[in-house]
């Protein structure tokens, strides 16, 4: 069984900054493409970043300039720094990885989400 934890949401002022955390556990074979997406109140979930395993970054326009997605591949553990935030990054923040596990081949993995508030 696999487990993707995150950490690090919380309230931050506009221009502030969060680094949001998520490692994943369990019977881990390989660690592939990991990401984050967000979703805000009555909207859709939308892709945020992702990192591949050799590093290769893709950013969202609306956070390009503004986050780094890293990772940790001795930990096993994906990173969001996210610096200039503004109230509209208000959201639920999800981390999502493909997990090749031991036997059971690759799937999809999402953590249980942590909440981002930037107020104004």
């Amino acid at each position: 069984q696999v487990q993707l934890v995150e950490s690090g949401g919380g309230l931050v002022q506009a221009g502030g900054s969060l680094r949001l955390s998520c490692a994943a556990s369990g019977s881990i074979f390989r660690i592939n493409t990991m990401g984050w997406y967000r979703q805000a109140p009555g909207k859709q979930r939308e892709l945020v970043a992702t990192i591949t395993s050799g590093g290769s970054t893709y950013y969202a326009d609306s956070v390009k300039g503004r986050f780094t997605c890293s990772r940790d591949n001795a930990k096993n553990t994906v990173y969001l720094q996210m610096n200039s935030l503004k109230p509209e990054d208000t959201a639920i923040y999800y981390c999502n990885a493909g997990i090749s596990t031991y036997g059971l081949g690759r799937s999809d993995y999402w953590g249980q989400g942590t909440q981002v508030t930037v107020s104004s």
